[in-house]
């Protein structure tokens, strides 16, 4: 579930910059572009993620 929740924040998160940065750009806004991003943003946190709580555990 929590994996769930994120990943909806992330790409209405990331849809909300992309929309901004595009209107400060006079340019279009392209929703394909915005979600591929922060679909690739979001795995990239949960990499990240894991391999961080891994080595916490490692330590212990």
């Amino acid at each position: 579930m929590r994996f769930i929740v994120s990943i909806i924040w992330a790409l209405l998160i990331g849809a909300a910059i992309s929309y901004v940065l595009a209107s400060m750009g006079n340019d279009a806004f392209n929703l394909t572009q915005s979600l591929t991003f922060s679909a690739i943003s979001f795995v990239g946190i949960l990499i990240v993620d894991l391999a961080l709580s891994a080595a916490s555990m490692s330590k212990e």
